[in-house]
């Protein structure tokens, strides 16, 4: 019925509201887009499905980023006397871990003040055995100290630091040095005489150990070290960056004084003091040099040796 009200969406007035108008979407409905895309980059065409499956090929051909350092394993160092030179030399420690009911001697008690000043590190209190299971039985006197793992470098980052600050690279690596104390002590003679970091094989070989840190008396944690599963490989990676690989050894060819290279980017390589160098990394040197020793001894030891050669280089270099 005419009128009628009660019928859905009947309009009972003449008078129009708001309308929605197109906006100027005519109008630039218009206007040119620009010139056509070629195929290849038009989505749904099939040169352009093509296209983006040879991107696809490409990028799994290309090599992966690198991601910098690997890390090593945690460590725990026990014993009285052990824990505290830890700490009054400078080794990272995360937790500090004090056996229940302990007899509280000057040790332990400046153990505790150690930690305590460093202010980041856990003081934890165990029961004797609790620790016995963390050290495997080992003596530990009530006391042990977590070190964290070392987080090693990669071996293009030595390069890289020393090339930032337009230095020739001066790189220290050593094959088949395993006393840590012989590391430490060479890590801290790269850092004595302006290296840019140590190389050592991850098998068979000395790592960062709190024994290392020790030894190295602190510069540990500013002169990098790099671990790698090849060291003939990393060597020769430095040789296409234009480094000269110089391998310290009893019959080496020329001498460390007469040897003009040493004054350039350079990779000294120091051997065991028993067996010297392994023989791919001796063949893959560049120059075999040996130290002069009036003396009459047959060998140095690896850290001395590391020294008096990066002596000389230093002093090449003014």
């Amino acid at each position: 019925m005419a009128g009628n009200s009660q019928r859905r969406n009947r309009r009972t007035s003449n008078k129009k509201g708001m309308q929605v108008g197109s906006g100027g979407q005519r109008r630039r409905g218009l206007e040119g887009k620009g010139p056509t895309p070629p195929a290849s980059a038009r989505k749904g065409h099939k040169k352009n499905r093509v296209a983006n499956a040879q991107a696809k090929q490409a990028a799994a051909r290309r090599p992966a980023p690198r991601r910098g350092g690997v890390k090593g394993t945690s460590e725990m160092v026990v014993g009285r006397n052990p824990v505290y030179e830890a700490l009054r030399d400078g080794v990272p420690a995360v937790t500090l871990y004090v056996q229940q009911y302990i007899d509280n001697d000057e040790r332990v008690r400046d153990a505790l003040k150690l930690a305590g000043e460093r202010g980041n590190i856990n003081l934890m209190e165990a029961p004797r055995p609790e620790l016995d299971r963390m050290t495997n039985g080992l003596n530990h006197q009530g006391l042990v100290l977590q070190v964290p793992p070392y987080e090693y470098a990669h071996p293009e980052d030595l390069t890289a630091a020393a090339y930032d600050n337009n230095e020739d690279p001066l790189i220290v690596a050593l094959d088949g040095v395993t006393d840590p104390r012989n590391l430490g002590a060479i890590v801290r003679s790269v850092s004595a005489f302006g290296g840019h970091g140590v190389v050592v094989p991850e098998r068979r070989a000395a790592g960062m150990t709190a024994g290392a840190w020790k030894s190295s008396a602190g510069t540990a944690a500013r002169t990098p070290v790099s671990r790698v599963t090849n060291l003939t490989r990393a060597l020769e990676g430095y040789q296409k960056a234009g480094l000269t690989v110089v391998g310290l050894a009893a019959d080496g060819e020329h001498t460390v004084e007469d040897l003009p290279e040493l004054g350039g980017p350079v990779v000294i390589v120091i051997g065991s003091e028993g067996k010297g160098l392994g023989r791919l990394v001796g063949e893959t040197c560049d120059y075999r040099v040996r130290i002069s020793m009036p003396g009459g001894a047959e060998s140095l030891n690896a850290g001395v040796a590391a020294g008096i050669v990066l002596y000389e280089v230093a002093r090449r270099r003014g």
